[in-house]
């Protein structure tokens, strides 16, 4: 039986995808999304091309095209399935110039983020947007859309365009310091599908947009408010009560939270995977106590310099309750937190990842020696300023916590080389940071140098970032040894050590000081990244001598560690790590390590 023919939507299909590509900015094929949201897995993929699929009716035309290439019998959803593999938005702009069919089954693919990164390319999409007689409906097909790039120019005008996309389910206008209230709130009011918001940065931003949040997006899981300094307990309450699938939550920065506000999430939000409070000094116990009593399924807390916290946040918690699932916990100059809170921490967390004490300068080697039971578990633990920690408890965290791969010592001044030595005979460590750790010599350096023995097979170290800053004992020779046995070492801090810092054709090997920094930071400032590294190895090889064959025959091989722990095979999760730079300023302590849950 004959079909009946469709009326046809494009004309020609030559001008057709001259149109329809031409509306569409041309995205490189590395280009990132750089959603805050987006790293994180499939609470909120976006829907494309199964809910705009098309039922195809055939014109004879058609079946005749049919009947000559077979290509043209696959059905839209394999189509869509072989578009989704390509990269580049020149590809799928060629898919779109082969038929109407793989028009259709491409449109949805090329404008569901369309790439804004260039003052043109906005410009290029707005005015499709607007559109009143284009081939398909563009402002519909919009799903992803971030502003970011364009921080600096972005106004309450430029958004208006987009008003008519209510389909948008991931908003990004991190750094758009120019939006107000207005602007924001007309992209959200009716966006029913929105999931995932961030404005970061937006410090005019007040309860009006949060408000309107509470309104209008009741699927929202993913909310990004950092340095919005205005927002109050009033917007975020409503938020909490009406967006119950929320899942991730940043208020870095908001200073006028209070318990409230987070009370009312670990009441109203059951889904909360990831909170940050990072800098909100009105948190107290009474929060912090809910929020994890409650929040079953919770991977990610950080309180970091919430200075009201006390022991009672963590020991008001029921001793019924276990979280199996919290991986994260960051608790920064938290400085009222003594041993015994650790200790109940790690017995309600058994399954803990990444732990930050940094400036927790109360807790003792008894903290160090509860954190061993996390045994395989641990893989970050930062103790930066926790100047209590000795040798003992050190070496005790190695035998027991043998996948760490990043740690973090930074003046823990009573640290010796046997600290070092124990560390170097961790099979995974790839960051260590013993900024201010004065007391130790080339003896540390040339372990972590020295190949493991454990090592059935002599494999390269795994070094990738090494702080040593201020640790004034060093010299040339146990640095030269460990760049010749560090492959894939990318980063080396030796600001404040002599050795380096007075020597002029070292320090050309060194990266940029901060233009912030005052003179004497400048005069001292020594830090080696990316190429600087390789160029700082070849020169000292060329230029000075050559350490390989007499680094380790110095009398040394009865001080080496003796109890080493044997390191079977190791299935860690791999971290995703931004690899923030340090700036070595102040205290220079301290690195950015993200931890994926």
């Amino acid at each position: 039986m004959a079909r009946s023919p469709r009326p046809d939507v494009l004309e020609a299909a030559t001008s057709t995808s001259a149109s329809s590509s031409s509306s569409s900015p041309e995205r490189a094929a590395y280009e990132d999304d750089t959603d805050f949201f987006t790293s994180q897995r499939n609470d909120s993929q976006s829907s494309i091309g199964v809910s705009s699929l098309r039922e195809v009716v055939l014109s004879p035309d058609q079946e005749r095209e049919h009947r000559i290439s077979p290509i043209s019998r696959l059905p839209p959803e394999i189509l869509i399935s072989i578009f989704t593999k390509l990269s580049s938005s020149m590809d799928l702009r060629t898919c779109m110039l082969v038929s109407k069919a793989w028009s259709r089954n491409s449109v949805d693919l090329l404008w569901h983020r369309p790439l804004c990164n260039t003052w043109e390319n906005l410009q290029s999409v707005t005015k499709s947007i607007q559109k009143p007689d284009g081939y398909y409906s563009y402002n519909t097909l919009v799903k992803r859309l971030n502003l970011s790039n364009l921080n600096e120019q972005i106004n309450d005008g430029s958004v208006y365009p987009f008003i008519m996309c209510k389909r948008i389910e991931r908003l990004t206008l991190t750094g758009c310091v120019k939006l107000t209230d207005g602007g924001v709130s007309s992209l959200i009011h009716g966006s029913k599908s929105l999931l995932a918001l961030d404005i970061t940065g937006l410090d005019s931003i007040t309860d009006h947009t949060l408000r309107a949040v509470s309104e209008n997006c009741g699927r929202l899981q993913g909310l990004n408010i950092t340095d919005c300094s205005k927002v109050t307990d009033e917007s975020l309450v409503a938020v909490a009560e009406r967006c119950h699938y929320l899942k991730r939550l940043k208020l870095n920065n908001c200073s006028l939270v209070t318990d409230d506000s987070i009370m009312a999430v670990a009441q109203n939000c059951p889904y909360m995977l990831e909170i940050d409070l990072h800098n909100c000094r009105q948190i107290t116990n009474i929060s912090i106590t809910s929020l994890i009593s409650k929040g079953r399924q919770l991977r990610e807390l950080r309180v970091g310099h919430c200075h009201s916290l006390t022991d009672n946040a963590f020991l008001d918690i029921p001793r019924n309750l276990a979280f199996e699932s919290l991986r994260i916990l960051d608790l920064t100059a938290c400085h009222q937190l003594h041993d015994v809170a650790v200790q109940r921490i790690i017995e309600t967390s058994p399954r803990l990842r990444n732990l930050v004490l940094a400036k927790c300068k109360e807790i003792t080697d008894v903290s160090v020696n509860a954190i061993t039971k996390l045994g395989k578990n641990l893989h970050y633990i930062h103790l930066g300023h926790c100047l209590q920690i000795s040798d003992a408890a050190v070496t005790a965290l190695v035998k027991m916590c043998n996948r760490i791969r990043y740690i973090d010592l930074a003046c823990c001044s009573r640290l010796t080389d046997q600290s070092v030595k124990q560390l170097a005979t961790l099979p995974k460590l790839r960051r260590i940071g013993l900024v201010k750790c004065q007391a130790i010599t080339d003896k540390s350096i040339l372990a972590l140098a020295k190949p493991n023995p454990e090592h059935r097979q002599k494999t390269p170290s795994l070094l990738e970032r090494v702080h040593l800053s201020y640790c004034t004992n060093l010299t040339l020779a146990g640095i030269h040894a460990l760049l010749n046995s560090c492959p894939k070492l990318t980063h080396l801090s030796l600001t404040g050590v002599q050795a380096f810092y007075l020597q002029e054709s070292l320090v050309s090997f060194c990266r940029e000081a901060p233009p912030e920094f005052t003179d004497h930071q400048r005069h001292v400032f020594c830090v080696f990244s990316g190429d600087g590294v390789n160029r700082l190895r070849y020169y000292l090889n060329e230029n000075v001598y050559d350490t390989e064959g007499t680094m380790y025959d110095d009398g040394q091989g009865d001080d080496m560690d003796t109890d080493q722990q044997v390191a079977g095979l190791m299935h860690a999760t791999g971290i995703n790590d931004d690899d923030d730079m340090d700036e070595e300023a102040g205290d220079e302590s301290q690195y950015e390590l993200e931890g994926e849950a």
